[in-house]
């Protein structure tokens, strides 16, 4: 008698499609690629059951280049959109792809009810601090006194956008800073935002090599965190007021009830029609 078939373990390369990615020579986003490949295949998930959610912007053309399920959503929703998979099909691996401009400017209120609503996903935020795939314009986390777009010649003179103290303030149970320059540590990283369970935060500094040069020194910059991580929120704060922007790891973890949809998704047109017939 044969032996029961068994289903050969996924490498990282088996989640990778047959689409080259087309981002500049040098972009940190690359690194970000291979880091959601490896953590996949680390973790045994069937791509049958990772979905991976995108906006708009050179970071969110992810889920083109992964072998799994995708959507390519509108600037700023694609958290909204995860949401509505994640409620519909809570069995589902959901994770989200974004930049700084499509998730913290016309997507920032969608960012602040995902961490606070606390649903179990992940999203990666691809911070280079520039709308790379527009041209070079200032982000929400591009410095007040970057002068290097035609469009803010003199700086932005704002204070920048603050994702992790944000998604502090606003109830996410997970956050943490990656380095696209440390694929390994990335890759582990978001072995651990899509294990926790509840929504995870990894905020990603991914060098723009076409419109921040000058980001080519963040792989001197870079630092871990002095301390480690915890999970009160109040020396979670602190540590994140304390820092220079560039300290990397896990930064606060707390296990808080993680929301789940009451009912079960109507299961046909016709029954959703009669809940709403006057």
């Amino acid at each position: 008698m044969n032996a029961p078939a068994t289903t050969p373990a996924l490498r990282a390369k088996d989640y990778k499609s047959d689409i080259k990615p087309i981002w500049c020579p040098g972009c940190g986003h690359f690194a970000v690629l291979a880091a959601a490949t490896k953590a996949l295949a680390h973790l045994g998930l069937p791509k049958e059951q990772v979905a991976l959610i995108s906006g708009i912007g050179c970071s969110s053309r992810l889920p083109a280049y992964i072998d799994s399920y995708g959507f390519h959503g509108v600037h700023g929703r694609a958290l909204a959109v995860a949401a509505g998979l994640k409620t519909a099909r809570p069995d589902l691996t959901v994770l989200i792809a974004g930049g700084d401009g499509d998730g913290f400017s016309i997507g920032g209120n969608h960012f602040l009810h995902a961490c606070r609503r606390n649903m179990d996903m992940t999203y990666i935020v691809m911070d280079n601090e520039v709308y790379g795939m527009t041209k070079g314009q200032a982000s929400p986390t591009t410095a007040p006194e970057w002068t290097h777009s035609k469009m803010t010649p003199h700086g932005t003179g704002m204070r920048r956008f603050q994702p992790a103290a944000m998604a502090l303030a606003a109830g996410a149970t997970w956050i943490a800073r990656g380095f696209s320059g440390d694929p390994s540590e990335l890759t582990r990283l978001l072995v651990e935002a899509i294990q926790h369970p509840g929504f995870s935060l990894l905020h990603v500094l991914s060098p723009c090599q076409t419109f921040r040069p000058e980001q080519k020194q963040w792989k001197e910059q870079v630092h871990p965190f002095a301390d480690s991580n915890t999970g009160d929120p109040v020396a979670a704060a602190q540590r994140i007021h304390a820092d220079d922007g560039m300290a990397l790891g896990l930064i606060y973890a707390n296990h808080l009830p993680v929301w789940q949809p009451r009912n079960q998704a109507t299961s046909s047109i016709a029954a959703l029609e009669e809940e709403f017939r006057v």
